[in-house]
């Protein structure tokens, strides 16, 4: 047996604007992606056959998780005979807006591909990841990302170190809601990196989100006593910067005793380690 333990990244949406929607439902957007590290996988390990995955608390079935949809995926791109098994170790809620199991699938292909020694390019990876989600192939790109388009349009920014508090309302955000919501500001004019630079970083599905969930809303107020708080995509977290991580520290331990919190740093891509 082979196995590599590795940590990875999840991000988050830093700005979201989805500008306008095209006829089939599909919405044209700008977006930060921001990669932090935030989950392990523990360990993966071949097998002669087997996709499998260890058992875990999330109660998602193995036909629809995504680590093991990602694994077949790639097996069958490229005819391998063996198999796999993934022991993940999560240690963000689902449901966050935090890119989700988006990662956790962009992760098993970047990891299996070394595993298995396939030799498949970035590129390649990335166009496989699309059928598993339109956002995998930012979590392929392994790094803070700016995305355009339906998300095909991937430019990796340099952003400024930092750490981040993160609070988990105790709700669940219906995407699909939100981008169907009559009040959702759809007119937007497109923003460029430069603008983000600048300041320009609304989300316009804040607003939307406030007024249909009242556990974000108060998230967002009681974090706005420490900095900008912001929404991450639709939500349901919420977040707030600090370029230090004693300020980020100094947050959490004031928060951390009433809701669900997480202190996270930037990141760049995974370190990698077999044994």
């Amino acid at each position: 047996m082979r196995y590599v333990c590795i940590h990875g990244f999840k991000s988050f949406f830093y700005q979201f604007c989805p500008d306008l929607f095209l006829p089939e439902k599909i919405h044209i957007l700008n977006a930060l992606f921001c990669a932090v590290i935030v989950f392990r996988i523990r360990q993966a390990y071949t097998l002669s056959q087997l996709i499998w995955k260890q058992k875990d608390k999330i109660g998602v079935k193995e036909e629809d998780d995504l680590t093991v949809r990602a694994a077949k995926l790639l097996k069958k791109e490229t005819g391998y005979r063996g198999g796999v098994c993934i022991d993940i170790e999560k240690n963000l809620p689902m449901g966050g807006g935090l890119g989700g199991g988006s990662s956790d699938a962009a992760t098993v292909l970047v990891v299996l591909n070394q595993l298995w020694q396939l030799g498949i390019s970035e590129q390649r990876l990335m166009e496989l990841g699309v059928a598993l989600g339109a956002d995998v192939p930012v979590f392929v790109k392994g790094t803070s990302t700016w995305a355009e388009g339906v998300g095909e349009k991937l430019t990796t920014i340099a952003l400024p170190d930092a750490w981040f508090v993160i609070i988990k309302p105790q709700c669940h955000v219906d995407t699909g809601k939100i981008f169907s919501a009559n009040d959702l500001t759809r007119d937007s004019k497109s923003i460029t990196i430069s603008g983000f630079n600048s300041g320009d970083n609304q989300n316009d599905c804040s607003a939307v989100v406030r007024k249909r969930y009242i556990e974000v809303e108060q998230a967002l107020d009681g974090l706005d006593e420490y900095g900008q708080a912001r929404l991450t995509g639709t939500g349901a977290c919420v977040f707030v910067q600090f370029s230090d991580r004693q300020s980020a520290q100094d947050v959490y331990s004031k928060l951390a005793s009433d809701r669900e919190v997480y202190i996270l740093c930037k990141s760049r891509w995974v370190k990698i380690f077999n044994f």
